[in-house]
Formats: C-alpha cells, structure tokens, sequence
C-alpha cells in the first residue's frame, strides 16, 4: 500500500473517532496540562521512564490533577520495549472555591509493550498498557491503546532544529458492563532542539461517557521513548 492511502486512512480514522465521540458529548470549558516525559538508558538493554503532569481544570490555575509515573523497560530490539511501572495520581474536585476543593489518591501499576517504525518521514508509534488501579479502596483494571503519527517539516528526520507535526489518538477500556472509559485525540506542533530534548505544544479532546473535555497542552519531551 502506498504511504498516501496509509496516511490518508490514519488521518480520516482520527477525524471519525474525534466527530463520533464528540457528538455523544457535551463540551465543557478549556483546561491545561504541562507535562514531562523522560527516558534515560541504563545500559545497553534497560531504561528508566520519569514522568510527571499537572493537570489544570482552567487555562491557567484550578489544579485538577497531580501525576507522577515512573518505570524500568527492557529493550527487545530497536523498535520494541516492555515496561512495568508504577503511578502515583493525586485527584481534585472542581470546585469554584479552593478551600473546598477535595482530592483522591490513586495508586497504579501498570505494564506497557510499545513499538515504533516508520514510513519515509512519518514516524509512528505504537503503546499497548494495562493498568492495576488501587483507588478508593478498591481495585480496577483498564486496557489503554495509544497510537502516534510525527511528521518533521524542515528535515527529513527527527534532529537538532527540526519543527514537527504531532497527532495521536489513545482509548481507554475497562472490563465492567460500562466497557468504554473515555478516549483522547490529540494534534500538536514541535520543535526538537537536539536529538534528546523537545518541546511541543497543541490541544486534546478527552471524551467521556456523557461530556469531552478540551485540553492546552505544553509538552517536554527529554529522550522520550514516544519520539525519535
């Protein structure tokens, strides 16, 4: 198959997911995350993943969520990697008054097998992750599939000074009678200041069962596994 049609059919699966979830949904107002990730080697085979995101239910304050995940992978070869991790998630409600604001503590386990590969200069990645949920005394699952489309614009590659196009779209399932936990797609615009460290900003729809969110992101990426 020729990479127009691959491209095409990716990009017209996106939209469709957007505009379906969206017309279940009603809207609500624009919050923001800013978000690390990290990957640093160990040696030649392992990897240390560090993450953290605050999460805000308004453009600029209102925190919603406080996020901290880490992880060690093992690299199978060079486009697949498995990990298991661990995520600390601090829940608050929304509420107009800070001083009635209340929060949950979620601890989570989780484990990831991603894959990457590309076609000329689109760069795709792949993540399959199961979660282990300890909240509310209770324990959840849920199965998350993320898939990522990077297109540079000024280079062939990814590389010191390249801008870049950035799209993904990730869904969420659970197993319990209400099977859909939410999805999320997501456009972006980057730049790679070296090989290591980039940095990028765009906007997210998060859709859940009877409203979608919209999201602000800032993004920096620091030998992140999800961009080469």
């Amino acid at each position: 198959m020729k990479l127009y049609k691959i491209s095409k059919i990716i990009g017209v699966a996106m939209v469709l997911s957007a505009c379906y979830f969206s017309a279940k949904a009603q809207t609500n107002k624009i919050g923001n995350w800013f978000i690390y990730f990290g990957n640093q080697k160990i040696n030649k085979r392992f990897n240390f993943h560090n993450e953290i995101q605050y999460r805000n239910y308004n453009f600029i304050g209102d925190i919603n969520q406080l996020l901290i995940r880490s992880g060690i992978g093992y690299t199978l070869d060079n486009k697949d990697n498995i990990l298991l991790g661990y995520g600390y998630i601090q829940s608050y409600t929304n509420e107009t008054v800070a001083s009635k604001k209340k929060s949950t503590i979620e601890n989570r386990i989780y484990q990831q097998y991603l894959t990457k590969h590309s076609i000329d200069k689109y760069f795709f990645v792949h993540r399959l992750r199961f979660e282990e949920r300890f909240l509310n005394n209770s324990l959840q699952f849920r199965f998350r599939y993320f898939l990522s489309l990077n297109m540079p614009l000024n280079k062939e590659k990814m590389e010191k000074n390249t801008i870049y196009l950035s799209s993904y779209n990730e869904f969420f399932l659970k197993p319990t009678n209400e099977f859909f936990d939410r999805n999320r797609i997501y456009g972006g615009l980057g730049f790679a200041i070296n090989k290591d460290v980039k940095i990028e900003t765009g906007y997210m729809i998060q859709t859940l069962k009877d409203k979608y969110q919209q999201q602000f992101q800032i993004i920096l990426f620091n030998n992140s596994p999800f961009k080469n």
